[in-house]
């Protein structure tokens, strides 16, 4: 089983890279490999598109490396094959996103991607650190994971899903704030699984295993 960590130069994947290929074999999976070619993407088991920084850049990073969506399109959307989305990667999975100007997103998972907006005037933005998860729909990544188990985020925005049963997992942070999406083959994180620790190994472990 191959995975592969789509690298469209948003943001250093180093962490990412090593957390995946540790859990990768210890669950006795095959290679995760980092990439940009299309044609490598297209022969993959699973995909994984991480991002940093602001939705705009991250999309029009991606769309400027010639069939590179086409190619994370055909595996996830036509093959069905599971993948997760990471920070902005998750991000983009949405309708829309309004960080600075609207962008169109993928439309995979319907919602709008929103600056986060604390009732708690003490609360910054960004939101930035660790918070504990709640968990708002059963499935299978959350093995070994309860409500109450910390994640790491930096991030400003987050996704607002139309559908309810789609947001998986949120935070409080003066407001909720989605932490997990995902529906069908499709996840997203919000936060960074390979800063979280243990927790993040776990997920990465669930995603790995899990078999939509």
């Amino acid at each position: 089983m191959t995975t592969v960590i789509v690298d469209y130069e948003s943001g250093n994947l180093h962490s990412a890279e090593k957390a995946f290929q540790r859990m990768a074999q210890e669950q006795g999976h095959g290679p995760v490999i980092v990439t940009a070619d299309p044609e490598v993407v297209r022969k993959a088991d699973r995909v994984v598109l991480p991002g940093d920084g602001a939705f705009p850049a991250c999309q029009q990073a991606l769309f400027n490396h010639s069939g590179l969506f086409e190619a994370i399109e055909e595996v996830a959307i036509k093959q069905g094959k599971p993948f997760l989305g990471i920070c902005i990667g998750m991000q983009m999975l949405a309708t829309r996103g309004l960080e600075y100007t609207e962008t169109k997103g993928f439309d995979w998972i319907a919602g709008t991607v929103d600056k986060i907006r604390p009732t708690d005037s003490t609360l910054k933005v960004p939101h930035m650190g660790w918070n504990d998860l709640v968990i708002d729909t059963p499935h299978p990544v959350f093995d070994g994971v309860k409500t109450g188990d910390h994640t790491y985020f930096v991030h400003s925005y987050h996704f607002t899903v139309d559908t309810a049963a789609e947001r998986l997992a949120h935070v409080d942070y003066g407001t909720e704030v989605t932490a997990i999406v995902g529906r069908d083959n499709l996840l997203g994180f919000q936060f960074h699984p390979e800063k979280s620790q243990q927790i993040g190994l776990q997920l990465i472990a669930n995603f790995l295993n899990w078999k939509p």
